[in-house]
Formats: structure tokens, C-alpha cells, sequence
């Protein structure tokens, strides 16, 4: 297969974490050029993932120069996906870029229209959508197996698991906490199932009730208070235009044994299901209540060397398919511009104190 050339701008942990290892995996992908404000970071990527070959910039902007470069990702803090991702597409390059889309609903707004008016590819790193478990229950939603879905839960609960590293904490490069960070994965879950894009209004809670705390009990160790600027929870109430609602729930840090992250519930009028177990699909049979429960290993996309395609894994391929064979896109654009425009009323309504209506 032919390989798609690209460059990584941003270095850090998600690029390490997900991107770089899957594209590696995939092997059809050649990285042309890698850029970081760390000049150390990015030679470092080019060493593990690059060749000899590979370009190392600090300046994303040199980057884009590079006319051989088809498509360009973007890892970097929050705060840059945007004016990146534009000068990218207007660059003449196909993007992924990673969640969230933005910082804020008027930043996405834009990367949308860029995208259209250059006509090049955009998509968001929501690689949740492609777990087994997310693909069934997809699959059960289309089919209309659970009847008109009136009512959601977004579920991105952690107990003690704040993010100590990188720029989690700071509001100004990230925008948010975990609403924006962990949150934005429960909700784009929620929406995609209902397949509901159309929100009325939004009531919103934010907390910073344990971010000042000591012995903190931490999956990462304790946090700097001094750097924790953001919130520690957040809590939404989203209505859409047809009724619907959805409740969204997001912390790093929150009192309870009720954890459960980048999951979603549904209730329809058919029936109900939830990620609390792989799936569960509850609904009424022969006068009973049942409850199914797939097996979800069965049949999964081994290969022949026994390895198995994760979620990261099938983001490259059908990012990969959509730019070099005009294949279609599971995440799109104008879907990741509602999680962002939800995302950003929660925090308004917050700050104000009252709902947030959209026109």
C-alpha cells in the first residue's frame, strides 16, 4: 500500500501514548517531520518513530512548508488545536487532530468552515467510538433495537485520578478540567449512540472541592494546588430540541465508588443499555424483564500473528482510508462542533448561574 506522508506537531504524552505507537503499528504511514516546542521532545520522536530522513522542527509553521506533507497531526495543548489545525488545512494538508476540537465553541466553528472551504479532511481523536463495546452498541441504536432514545447519561468518573503531568491543570492551555478532558469523550459517546446533534439548552455545575487538598490519595501522586487552576468536577444537564435530555457527569477527583470513564447509558422505549459490563441491553421479553449481555471477544479482528487492532489502531486505518482512498469518516467534524459548543455552555452556565439556550 502506498503511504500516507505526515507530520506530528506536538511531541507529548498523547502523541507517545496513542498516535505514534499506532502508526507505527499500522505501517503505512511515513512521518516526513516532527515538531515540538521542546526541541528534545520531538528529536526523541523521530528516533523512536521517524527515520533518518525525518525532519525536526520547534515551529510548527516550518512545518507545514514541507510540500511533500499530506496530512498533518495535531497533539499539542488545547489551547493551539485550532489556529493549527487552520493554518494546516489552508497549508493544503488533511488534519487529525486530537480531542477536544477547542478551546471553545467559536475556535471549532471556525476549523469547520475552514474545512469546508479548503475541502480537506478534518477529524478529532475520539478513538472511544471505536472500542468493541462501542461498536455493538452503535450497531444496536441503528438498528432501533432500543426504540426512540429520550434519555442519556455521559459517564466520566474518576475517584482519585487527577493528571499530575503536562498541562492538565492549567486553565489557560487546556480551557478546563476533566469536563474538558475526559468528560468531552462521555459526551461525543452519548450524542453518536443517540445520533441526536440538536441541543436546546444546557444547565451546568462546576466544582473545585478537592483541588486544594493535601494527602490526596492520588493515582499520580499529590497534585501542585498551586498549579490546579481548573476544576476538579462538572455536571450538565443538556436538553435537545426533540425532548431528549442527557446528563452529563466528569471528575478527576470525586468521593465515590461509582467510577466509570468514557462510557455511556441509554434508555429508549424499546429498551435500555449501559457500558457498566462490556454492554448490558435490558428489556422486556415474554412478560419478563431480561437482560442480555454479548460476548464481546468472540469474533474480535484478530490477526494472523495473533495481535489484535485496538481502538488507536482503527482511528490510523480509517484515517488513512479516508485520506488516501476517499473513504468515510466515523468521526466528523460537525459532530465534534456540538460536543464543544455543549462543553463550553456547561462552563458558561456555571459561571453565570442559569441555563444556556442555543438558537
Amino acid at each position: 500500500m502506498e503511504k500516507l506522508k505526515i507530520g506530528i506537531i506536538g511531541c507529548g504524552g498523547i502523541a507517545n501514548g496513542k498516535h505514534l505507537p499506532a502508526i507505527k503499528q499500522n505501517g503505512n504511514f511515513e512521518i516526513l517531520a516532527v515538531c515540538d516546542l521542546i526541541e528534545e521532545r520531538a528529536q526523541k520522536a523521530k528516533e523512536e518513530y521517524g527515520t533518518e530522513n525525518t525532519k525536526v522542527f520547534t515551529d510548527y509553521k516550518e512545518l507545514l512548508k514541507e510540500k511533500d506533507i499530506v496530512a498533518v497531526y495535531v497533539l499539542t495543548p488545547n489551547k493551539e488545536h485550532s489556529f493549527i489545525s487552520i493554518d494546516a488545512m489552508k497549508a493544503d494538508k488533511h488534519v487529525m487532530c486530537e480531542k477536544p476540537m477547542a478551546k471553545t465553541y467559536a475556535e471549532a466553528k471556525e476549523m469547520v468552515e475552514v474545512a469546508k472551504e479548503t475541502g480537506k479532511i478534518l477529524t478529532i481523536g475520539y478513538q472511544n467510538r471505536y472500542r468493541p463495546d462501542s461498536t455493538y452498541l452503535k450497531d444496536a441504536c441503528s438498528n432501533g433495537d432500543l426504540g426512540e432514545i429520550y434519555y442519556g447519561k455521559a459517564h466520566a468518573i474518576r475517584r482519585r485520578a487527577v493528571p499530575t503531568w503536562g498541562v492538565f491543570l492549567n486553565e489557560e492551555e487546556q480551557g478546563g478540567g476533566p469536563l474538558i478532558d475526559i468528560g468531552t469523550h462521555a459526551l461525543d459517546l452519548t450524542l453518536w449512540m443517540m445520533d441526536n446533534y440538536e441541543p436546546e439548552s444546557v444547565l451546568g455545575s462546576v466544582y473545585k472541592k478537592l483541588g486544594d487538598q493535601t494527602n490526596t490519595a492520588n493515582a499520580w501522586g499529590d497534585w501542585d494546588r498551586e498549579k490546579f487552576t481548573v476544576e476538579d468536577s462538572a455536571f450538565g444537564f443538556i436538553k435537545m430540541k426533540n425532548g431528549a435530555t442527557i446528563n452529563l457527569e466528569a471528575s478527576w477527583a470525586l468521593n465515590t465508588l461509582d467510577v466509570d470513564e468514557a462510557k455511556t447509558s441509554l434508555c429508549g422505549t424499546k429498551a435500555g443499555a449501559d457500558m457498566k459490563d462490556g454492554v448490558r441491553v435490558n428489556s422486556v421479553k415474554y412478560n419478563k424483564q431480561c437482560v442480555e449481555k454479548p460476548e464481546l471477544g468472540a469474533g474480535g479482528v484478530a490477526f494472523y500473528d495473533g495481535t489484535v487492532e485496538e481502538a488507536r489502531d482503527v482511528e490510523q486505518r480509517i484515517f488513512y482510508n479516508a485520506v488516501m482512498n476517499g473513504g468515510e469518516l466515523v468521526v466528523k467534524p460537525e459532530q465534534a462542533l456540538v460536543v464543544t459548543q455543549i462543553l463550553e455552555a456547561i462552563y458558561q452556565s456555571a459561571k453565570e448561574g442559569k441555563a444556556v439556550y442555543f438558537d
